[in-house]
């Protein structure tokens, strides 16, 4: 539909259009009338979007709706329409709704303002946080509800007899030792009630439903991550066409951002065309060599760094428990030497990938892009394997030297994640407000600190990793991580305004984000998963505190459960499920069969629309080229109308005027 309001102007020859200019008006006004008539004529929601979807200006629309209006009006009997009253003021309720939801949000208007300045990249980190907060926050929720506040207020379990000293802040041990903060301060008693509240089974189906739920949301987030938008780098949508075109970050407002920005997208287009350089020249063979070799032993190096770290936190967590573990609880040193492991744990953390991006500068990688994967790869491989060494300590070392083995591990990653956030916030102090000073005013040439996007995230997903394998050894834990995140949310929020500007070399923001998310699921919480299930399958439980104590193993309590509900007729069916169903071989195989049945026919879509993308781009490149040949055809045509109108004399009679000598001019002697 063409728009109603370009009309030609004064200066146009209407003479050529067969049509005055009061004309053009008078058919556009019919139509305008046309269009009145058939939008009065649907109902309230057809109408309503019919005017949305007009191709008219804001003004023009308004029009076209007062009209439609004031017909209806004048065609009802009524003083207005009813229907149309109430669909308006339920889209104006509905639209109040929206709007207070979004300021119900937490930190709405702060990620606004963030993404603003510093552009998406930068706000995925923060984004991220605020999802993170959202498990912990639902962690602390059921846990206080199902676990905590029944073992509070029907069966105390406080034995503790040292009183507070303020170093328990920091160990978790002394004051909180027999507290319900850690596993020893619950057990294993039936609360008398109507139904009865087995602490037992409270306990097991709460922390195994949270990592349950934990584990769909992560697969869901992943996969609609990926599905919507993660773009491949293959294809039209890569390159310096889409860098140029498709790329800004239209969400930033701040100048000094936009600076930035622009910057940052001069240094990407130039990385872009060397790399493109660099494929056409080719290397010789001996520089292929010479490049190879020294990726392997880049490589050999990190491993070396981070199998040399784990072997000495396993050796220093011997040390530290056959010197500590039968210590008076009221000997200060001997509390705060259980320090030390989680300081040399944070401090390996914080080391090591300094040493590992001087190891990336020494390899020189021509793509800026796989040098941030590279340092992602060597970082995630270290924090992972010190956190697999010391899972291997608690679960092997630890059970066969402490009796209430369970607080002790409890304590251990209270202590790491206590250490980790202090460690954090010198980082913010030291790492970007020292570094922006001496950069700022004592060595220019260093210039603003970069917000380090990969590294913080790296830091977070660590903390979450700590948080998800203590979660059934201290049900509160997530109590420290929410208020760990609140205060890195500002602290961070307060040194990026002040201290840092956005990364130069970052992928898009969406690729990051699904990157996030997928180092998240693995191998954080399936290891943080399996070690829990080896905890609650293999491991004798303590005999002298928790829950599970007299169990052989913690699942035990399901087989205590379901023999307790076989003699009563109205449970009866759920010990039937659970022999026949749940313990049958046959029951898994067929679950098995059913999900490689799904996987492979989702495989197949997904090859099929991988065809049926190629053959779309195909057909885009294929339009393409009919578009310059229709635009070199039209151009030529232009140029020879052009050189034939420059014969044709400016003044000339366009009367027609009848040939008295027509008959002359025909070819008689054909």
């Amino acid at each position: 539909m063409r728009r109603m309001s370009v009309f030609p102007h004064h200066g146009t020859a209407l003479g050529t259009l067969g049509l005055t200019a009061n004309e053009i008006r008078q058919e556009v006004e019919n139509k305008t009338s046309e269009l009145v008539s058939d939008l009065v004529n649907l109902s309230a929601g057809g109408r309503f979007q019919a005017i949305r979807s007009l191709p008219m200006s804001f003004n023009e629309r308004k029009t076209i709706r007062n009209r439609v209006n004031s017909v209806k009006l004048s065609k009802t009997i009524l003083p207005a329409d009813c229907r149309q009253q109430v669909s308006r003021s339920f889209r104006r309720f509905r639209g109040s709704l929206a709007s207070a939801r979004q300021h119900l949000v937490v930190w709405q208007g702060t990620l606004k303002e963030i993404g603003g300045r510093f552009g998406t990249s930068v706000l995925s980190y923060f984004l991220f946080l605020k999802w993170l907060l959202k498990f912990n926050l639902f962690s602390l929720l059921i846990n206080f509800c199902f676990i905590t506040i029944p073992q509070i207020v029907h069966a105390p379990n406080i034995s503790s007899v040292t009183g507070f000293r303020g170093l328990e802040l920091l160990t978790g041990g002394g004051y909180f030792n027999q507290t319900v903060l850690f596993y020893g301060g619950y057990n294993g008693e039936v609360i008398v009630s109507t139904p009865a509240y087995n602490m037992q089974l409270a306990y097991f189906f709460t922390i195994a439903a949270y990592l349950v739920l934990c584990g769909v949301s992560l697969i869901y987030s992943m996969s609609r991550s990926f599905q919507n938008n993660f773009v491949l780098e293959t294809g039209p949508v890569s390159g310096g066409a889409w860098r140029l075109l498709c790329s800004w970050d239209f969400s930033v407002v701040n100048e000094k951002a936009i600076q930035y920005n622009k910057n940052n997208l001069g240094i990407q287009l130039k990385e872009s065309l060397s790399e493109r350089l660099l494929e056409k020249n080719k290397t010789s063979l001996s520089d292929r060599i010479k490049r190879v070799s020294l990726h392997l032993l880049a490589w050999l190096l990190s491993l070396g760094l981070a199998l040399g770290s784990g072997a000495g936190i396993y050796f220093l967590g011997t040390k530290e428990l056959t010197i500590n573990f039968d210590h008076d609880p009221n000997d200060l040193t001997a509390e705060a030497s259980t320090l030390l492991l989680p300081v040399v744990v944070s401090l390996i953390n914080l080391i090591v990938p300094l040493l590992y991006s001087l190891i990336s500068k020494m390899e020189s990688y021509s793509n800026p892009r796989t040098q941030i994967y590279i340092s992602i790869i060597r970082n995630v491989v270290l924090k992972m394997s010190l956190l697999g060494i010391l899972c291997f300590y608690w679960l092997n070392s630890v059970p066969n030297n402490i009796s209430c083995w369970e607080s002790f591990v409890g304590q251990s990653v209270y202590r790491l994640l206590i250490i980790d956030f202090i460690f954090c916030l010198l980082g913010i102090f030291f790492g970007e407000f020292l570094r922006n000073v001496i950069g700022t005013m004592c060595i220019q040439s260093l210039g603003v600190p970069e917000f380090d996007i990969a590294r913080n995230v790296l830091d977070l997903i660590y903390a979450q990793t700590l948080a998800w394998i203590g979660i059934y050894f201290s049900p509160l834990l997530p109590v420290m991580q929410v208020f760990k995140l609140f205060i890195i949310f500002y602290l961070k929020k307060i040194s990026l305004s002040m201290n840092c500007q956005p990364p130069k070399h970052t992928g898009r923001a969406a690729q990051i984000q699904t990157v996030f998310i997928a180092l998240l699921f693995f191998p954080s919480f399936v290891g943080t998963l399996s070690m829990v299930a080896f905890t609650v399958w293999r491991l004798k439980p303590s005999d002298q505190c928790g829950p599970f104590q007299g169990l052989k193993t913690p699942f035990y309590t399901i087989f205590n459960w379901i023999d307790s509900i076989q003699d009563p007729p109205e449970t009866k069916w759920v010990w039937w499920i659970f022999e026949n169903v749940l313990r049958s071989e046959l029951f898994y195989y067929l679950i098995t069969l059913i999900i490689l049945v799904i996987t492979f026919f989702l495989w197949q879509i997904t090859q099929g629309r991988k065809q049926l993308i190629k053959t779309l781009r195909e057909q885009i490149v294929n339009e393409g080229k009919d578009k310059v040949f229709l635009l070199n055809k039209l151009q030529t045509i232009q140029k020879q109308r052009r050189e034939m109108a420059s014969y044709i004399p400016q003044d000339f009679d366009q009367t027609p005027h009848f040939n008295t000598n027509w008959m002359n001019t025909l070819p008689f002697d054909m």
